[in-house]
């Protein structure tokens, strides 16, 4: 059995709401719930992990209300994303769920692998991204096809960048404010202040 770094950089930076879609369960905040991974064991390990590119928000989430991250690696700059060890049949249930698809289906990492890219399909999470390795495993993440300047940007809801700074602050260290900053520079939307200001703190 392999394992993968699953690197989330949206609501997955929130240690809580990964684990509804590894155990199953509904998010706080969120609309939708998730059946699970059929493999519910915990990640192996979690840490903190940096790589080139950036986060935008574009489509509408009916799970938070609002416009969802996608990470594009051509924008400049760092983003700050959450990688948790999983196997390779965990990541693949991940990505199903993702796409509101059921856990099931194997998913073949060759390509991804050998080029750095494999799109799967024309959904928004359904391209597949390998940042580098970690640790002797690879680090693995889901995107849309598209880049950011093919779309238009949209708002995320307060329940969403809440979720977001608060697994920010939990996976780097980060103050709220520096947590709510980072956000701000990556949406036209919201302010630091405003994001700072969201009520309510998560766990992880």
């Amino acid at each position: 059995m392999g394992y993968v770094w699953y690197v989330g950089y949206g609501s997955n930076l929130h240690a809580d709401r990964f684990d509804c879609y590894l155990s199953g369960g509904t998010p706080d905040g969120a609309a939708r719930g998730y059946p699970g991974c059929r493999d519910v064991s915990p990640p192996r390990a979690v840490r903190p992990v940096t790589a080139a590119g950036g986060i935008y928000f574009a489509t509408r989430s009916p799970v938070w209300g609002g416009g969802r991250a996608f990470f594009d690696p051509d924008l400049p700059g760092t983003a700050a994303l959450r990688g948790y060890l999983i196997t390779t049949a965990q990541f693949a249930d991940v990505v199903e769920q993702e796409m509101y698809r059921e856990p099931g289906p194997e998913i073949d990492l060759t390509a991804v692998l050998a080029t750095g890219r494999d799109q799967r399909g024309p959904g928004r999470y359904d391209t597949l991204l390998h940042l580098g390795d970690v640790a002797g495993h690879p680090v693995l993440t889901c995107t849309a096809p598209w880049s950011s300047g093919d779309v238009e940007h949209t708002a995320p809801s307060g329940p969403y960048l809440r979720v977001l700074r608060d697994g920010l602050r939990a996976a780097h260290g980060w103050s709220t404010g520096d947590a709510a900053a980072y956000l701000a520079d990556r949406t036209a939307f919201w302010t630091r202040a405003e994001i700072e200001a969201l009520r309510g703190r998560s766990r992880r």
